[in-house]
C-alpha cells in the first residue's frame, strides 16, 4: 500500500463517536450553504421553473431536487443519529410505511385529504406516490417536535401539552408547504379553496399528524433527545431551510397568509435561539 494510502486510511474515523465528530463538525461549518444557501437558490430555481424562465432539463429536475432536499435535511439526519437506537429505528420505519399508505389511500381514493394528483416528477415512483416521499414527510414532523421541545420547556414533561402543541405545528407547516407546491403545480387538487387546497385537506393532516407525532413520541428516549437537540446548534437548520424556501415560494406567489405562518416559525426559531449571527453571518468569527 502506499504512503498516501495510508494517510487517507489514518484520516478515516475510528469509531461511531468519531464519525460523529466530523459529521457535526463538517455541518457546523457549513451552515450558511446549507441552511440558507440551499433554499435561497431552490426557491430561485423552483421559481424560475413554474414560471417557464428554467429551460429543460434544469426545470423541475428530480435528481436536483431531490439533492437540494438531502442536502437540506443534512443538519436534522447529523443531529439525531447520536439518539437513533434500535427503537427509534423500529418506529420510524412503521412510520415510513404509514407514510407510504396513507399517500397511496389518498391518490387512490381522495381520503383523508381530497382528490389530488401529481403534476411534477418527485423521483421515481412507487404505486402512484414519490418513492422519497417520507424525505419530503418526516422531517417536517421531526422539526416540528423538536422546536416545541425547545419552546415548551418544562411543560413538554406532560403528554397532553406535547401532542396538543406539536400536531397543530405539523399542521400549520402544511398551511405553509402545500399552497406553495399547488402554486409551483408540485401537485393539484380537485377543488380547492384555500390558495388551490381544500379544507379537506387539513383535516386529513389532522390525521397523519396526529399518527405520525404519536408514533415519534413513542421512538426516541425524550430527556436524551432534549439534551441533544439542547447541546446540537444545528439541528434545527433543516426548520430555518423550510422557513426560507417556503416563505419564499409563497411571497412570489402572493399567499400572504401562508408566507406569514413561515414567518411565525421564522419568530419560533429566533426564540428557541436557532436563527444566530454565525448561522446568517458565516464570515463572523
Amino acid at each position: 500500500m502506499s504512503h498516501g494510502g495510508g494517510e487517507a486510511l489514518e484520516r478515516l474515523p475510528s469509531d461511531r463517536n468519531e464519525l460523529q465528530r466530523k459529521l457535526d463538525s463538517t455541518i457546523r461549518d457549513n451552515r450558511f450553504t446549507i441552511a440558507v444557501f440551499f433554499p435561497a437558490v431552490g426557491a430561485v430555481t423552483l421559481v424560475a421553473s413554474a414560471e417557464g424562465v428554467l429551460p429543460d432539463p434544469l426545470a423541475f429536475n428530480p435528481w436536483l431536487l431531490l439533492l437540494g432536499v438531502l442536502v437540506m435535511r443534512s443538519p436534522l439526519i447529523a443531529g439525531v443519529l447520536p439518539v437513533f437506537d434500535r427503537r427509534a429505528a423500529a418506529g420510524i420505519g412503521v412510520l415510513v410505511a404509514y407514510t407510504y399508505a396513507v399517500e397511496i389511500i389518498g391518490v387512490s381514493t381522495g381520503f383523508p385529504y381530497g382528490e389530488f394528483e401529481y403534476g411534477v416528477s418527485l423521483g421515481p415512483m412507487f404505486a402512484g406516490v414519490p418513492l422519497a416521499l417520507p424525505v419530503f414527510f418526516i422531517p417536517l414532523v421531526i422539526n416540528a417536535y423538536l422546536l416545541c421541545l425547545l419552546l415548551l420547556g418544562d411543560r413538554a414533561s406532560s403528554l397532553a401539552v406535547r401532542l396538543g402543541v406539536v400536531i397543530p405545528a405539523v399542521v400549520a407547516m402544511d398551511v405553509v408547504l402545500d399552497p406553495g407546491a399547488v402554486a409551483l403545480g408540485f401537485w393539484s387538487f380537485a377543488e380547492g379553496t384555500f390558495y388551490g387546497v381544500p379544507l379537506s385537506n387539513y383535516s386529513g393532516w389532522i390525521l397523519s399528524a396526529a399518527v405520525a407525532v404519536v408514533l415519534l413520541d413513542l421512538s426516541f428516549d425524550r430527556d436524551e433527545l432534549v439534551s441533544r437537540l439542547r447541546s446540537c446548534d444545528f439541528m434545527l437548520d433543516d426548520m430555518v431551510s423550510f422557513v426560507i424556501l417556503w416563505g419564499a415560494i409563497n411571497l412570489w406567489f402572493w399567499n400572504p397568509v401562508p408566507a406569514a405562518v413561515a414567518v411565525i416559525f421564522g419568530i419560533g426559531l429566533v426564540r428557541a435561539d436557532r436563527f444566530d449571527a454565525r448561522l446568517l453571518n458565516p464570515w463572523r468569527d
